[in-house]
């Protein structure tokens, strides 16, 4: 059902403390298992980012790697797990009511182990609050204590202590148990924390400055997963593309790290994301034309497309140099696609501003575009500025951008129709009356006639339709690699 790894390596003696209380775990859920005839199951509830996925794969990594089972519902599990995101305000306000809905189910099941983690837990005022909001909660713990994880489940579950880690920044983790999903898709972060500290982003107050991962240990990585059968890697960061930037002297770049996995003998695809604009050099524009194994798509936020909204964001680059960039990415990089992040009513965004995105978008012609409307997140400075915006103008705003945005999809999936594509199969959809489906290099994904088997295969496949986030199509060849 899944595939457990190992990131890397670690400092020997962070990798064998972590293993000395993974055994110890292991041998409390061995005594249980020999009592009851079962074994502890745990749940993990995953909110925000692909970072985050990432970080629950490597939670469960170690929960398996201490003789738990994973549960396939909340309902079944000793241990129920909350990885955290603090992003958007939904997402915390989810948290919130998820967590104390289990306070009846706490009460009648003593035994059950409950913990909150991630981004939301890095921020002092908020884990400290969460904390003493919900005192059936065990163990509360953020983001850079992810590495000691067997250690303070030792102690919230062996020892009966209620557990709190706030700590601050940590180095680069290595040597981590991860738990991926069988598929042909795998994600790899490079890179941990952000340098740019946008006005309106908690991100680098909870994941802490920039630090990039080895090149050798990555290289690694990547090898690992292609022998267990991953076709398509995606390189996660919060800005990839200041990675190794803080490595001084190692002499390798972003755009020198895609080379060298693109030479990774059996990986079909690479992906990366996020590209931050201000960064996007000639370089990497280069790497992507020039490496075949590096699909045509490129997720670049751009936030707004008012020059003031964005010199108030701290973005430090203006709508032209953002058009700049985008043709020199399509006169390069034949067929690619562009995604982006849209932030709808900055505080003193005005009606003249939010005109100024529409045209932006209207111009770009983006594949597609996740679009949010603005929340405060205490912390940043943007959050105590004057002018916050009415949310109702927020709605209002909102939905004309997605309108706009929807209109947009369509007309760039139309080109799409009667083309053929090289498709990686990632799944059926039962909702698509079993359809196979998967993406194309440019991040479009297509669905068509097929089932399980194709699963992880490359296809050619005929579009023969065209939607607004996705395509139909059928396949017209055997499999091609």
């Amino acid at each position: 059902m899944e595939h457990l790894t190992t990131e890397g390596r670690a400092p020997a003696a962070d990798a064998k403390r972590r293993q000395e209380f993974l055994d110890l775990l292991c041998a409390w859920n061995d005594a249980f298992a020999a009592s009851s005839g079962r074994r502890r199951k745990a749940f993990l509830h995953t909110y925000g980012c692909q970072m985050n996925e990432h970080d629950s794969e490597t939670l469960l990594g170690m929960l398996l790697a201490a003789g738990f089972e994973e549960a396939t519902d909340q309902n079944e599990a000793d241990l129920i797990l909350f990885n955290t995101c603090c992003v958007r305000e939904h997402a915390q306000t989810r948290v919130y009511g998820n967590v104390g809905a289990l306070a009846k189910r706490k009460l009648e099941q003593p035994g059950l182990l409950l913990g909150v983690c991630g981004c939301m837990m890095q921020q002092k005022e908020v884990s400290a609050a969460l904390y003493k909001r919900f005192p059936f909660v065990d163990l509360v713990f953020g983001t850079h204590a992810l590495p000691d994880f067997p250690a303070l489940l030792y102690r919230a579950a062996v020892l009966g202590e209620r557990v709190f880690d706030g700590r601050g920044e940590e180095s680069v983790p290595e040597g981590l148990p991860i738990c991926r999903k069988k598929g042909a898709s795998a994600f790899v972060t490079i890179m941990y924390g952000c340098n740019n500290f946008c006005s309106y982003c908690i991100v680098p107050y909870v994941r802490g400055r920039e630090r990039s991962r080895a090149p050798e240990d990555i290289l690694k990585e990547v090898k690992g997963l292609v022998k267990e059968g991953y076709t398509e890697v995606t390189l996660l960061g919060q800005n990839v593309n200041s990675y190794g930037k803080d490595r001084a002297g190692n002499g390798c770049t972003f755009p020198e790290l895609l080379r060298l996995l693109n030479s990774v003998e059996g990986l079909e695809r690479l992906r990366f994301m996020t590209s931050h604009p201000k960064d996007l050099s000639d370089g990497l524009i280069s790497a992507m034309a020039e490496c075949e194994r590096v699909c045509k798509h490129i997720h670049l936020p751009v936030q707004s497309g008012s020059d003031e909204i964005l010199r108030r964001m701290n973005r430090h680059y203006t709508a032209s140099d953002y058009a700049q960039l985008v043709k020199k990415l399509r006169a390069s990089v034949p067929g690619i696609e562009i995604s982006t992040d849209i932030i709808v009513g900055f505080p003193g965004e005005t009606e003249e501003d939010f005109e100024a995105t529409l045209r932006l978008v209207e111009d770009v012609g983006f594949c597609a575009a996740y679009t949010f409307m603005y929340s405060p997140r205490i912390g940043t400075p943007a959050a105590s500025w004057p002018n916050q915006i009415p949310d109702d103008v927020k709605h209002e705003r909102l939905a004309r951008l997605n309108a706009l945005q929807a209109k947009k999809c369509v007309e760039n999936n139309e080109k799409y129709i009667g083309t053929v594509q090289e498709v990686l199969v990632e799944g059926c959809d039962e909702r698509e009356g079993q359809n196979a489906f998967g993406k194309t290099s440019a991040f479009k994904m297509i669905y068509f006639p097929g089932d399980e088997s194709l699963i992880g295969k490359m296809l050619k496949v005929k579009v023969t339709k065209a939607r607004s986030n996705s395509l139909l199509g059928e396949a017209c060849t055997e499999s091609v690699k």
